[in-house]
């Protein structure tokens, strides 16, 4: 019988039921991942906003120290030829003092490896006194915050006398050259 009938129709209704819950769970799960995902992203835009922002700050702290490096050269001329002195050297050294705590680096001293990365080469020579490429005067010191350079040191350079190109460091004879190819080989 009638009981038989009955119970059909709720164990369909129960199946529903059980459906609709999967298909809802099924749903929220999907909600939950876009959710999540959308975190996510936001979390990424904020370090990336913020990894931005603070290059745009050092862009623009390298720019205004850029500007003063003129000035800074005008200070390091004067203390060099004595003039350094009174009210101006106290304003020197406050400058000098401020744009060192804002991260900028003077850098090139005779007797530093050439490296052009970081140096200018503007005078060139050789020298019996070096076993490298290397700075023998700094004309016009380089500067840089943290690794980058804003300024190159300007420099001249002395090569070691052996790098002498063949026709400048030989006789003008050609058996001399033959017989210095031949104890190169």
């Amino acid at each position: 019988g009638p009981d038989a009938g009955a119970t059909a129709p709720a164990s369909d209704g129960a199946v529903a039921a059980g459906e609709e819950l999967a298909a809802a769970r099924a749903e929220a799960a999907e909600r939950l991942d876009d959710l999540r995902r959308l975190q996510a992203e936001y979390v990424n835009y904020r370090r990336r906003v913020e990894r931005d922002r603070e290059a745009n700050r050092e862009a623009a702290k390298a720019e205004v120290l850029a500007e003063l490096l003129g000035v800074l050269d005008d200070i390091g001329r004067a203390r060099e030829h004595g003039d350094l002195t009174g009210a101006f050297r106290s304003v020197g050294e406050a400058l000098e003092s401020v744009t060192a705590k804002a991260g900028l680096v003077r850098f090139g001293e005779p007797g530093d490896a050439f490296d052009p990365m970081i140096h200018e080469a503007l005078m060139h020579g050789y020298s019996d006194d070096v076993e490298v490429a290397t700075c023998t005067q700094i004309l016009q010191p380089g500067y840089r915050i943290g690794e980058r350079v804003i300024r190159p040191a300007r420099v001249a350079v002395a090569e070691p006398t052996e790098a002498l190109p063949a026709t400048a460091a030989d006789s003008p004879g050609e058996d001399d050259s033959a017989e210095n190819k031949d104890d190169q080989s």
